[in-house]
């Protein structure tokens, strides 16, 4: 099949339309439904569609690495922009605000979650040693527990907070 102008630039064309519109809506927060999914998931489109478009255009494509500075600085600015994407911010990888809440309740007390779930302590200590973890008491807390497994932790927390035991 013979990748034609008539509908890879119109197909690149709709896909950065999809891109830019549900893009601004999620930097905005007026994301709703499926926006963000159709973002993630139809951004392959988008890809594709890039793919399409420059197989189409090779010839102009290369010229801007061969014989353009400009082309080329330009390129090249994007390519240092992507790569400083990577580095954290404050040059320390620091974890999700969800991520440092659960690990605050899996670090306490069990004495100091309690009230958290609405349920007296002794009643969380013994759910938890029905679903096998060696629980020595309110003082124990989740981390001691289950130990760095994240499965464990999330099997703790939903009984925690759940009432699951399985």
């Amino acid at each position: 099949m013979k990748i034609s102008r008539d509908w890879a630039t119109p197909f690149t064309i709709g896909a950065f339309g999809l891109m830019a519109a549900t893009g601004l809506l999620m930097f905005f927060h007026f994301d709703t439904g499926l926006n963000k999914i159709a973002h993630e998931w139809l951004g392959w489109v988008f890809i594709a569609g890039a793919g399409l478009h420059v197989a189409v255009n090779w010839n102009a494509f290369k010229r801007y690495f061969v014989s353009s500075a400009v082309g080329r600085a330009v390129i090249a600015l994007f390519a240092v922009v992507l790569l400083a994407s990577f580095v954290p911010p404050g040059g320390a990888k620091s974890a999700s605000p969800p991520v440092l809440a659960m690990n605050a309740v899996a670090r306490a007390p069990l004495s100091a979650v309690a009230p958290l779930t609405g349920r007296p302590v002794d009643f969380l200590v013994a759910q938890l040693r029905n679903a096998g973890f060696d629980i020595s008491g309110p003082d124990a807390s989740i981390a001691g527990a289950a130990g760095a497994s994240r499965d464990a932790r999330g099997k703790a927390m939903a009984i925690l907070f759940g009432g699951a035991s399985d």
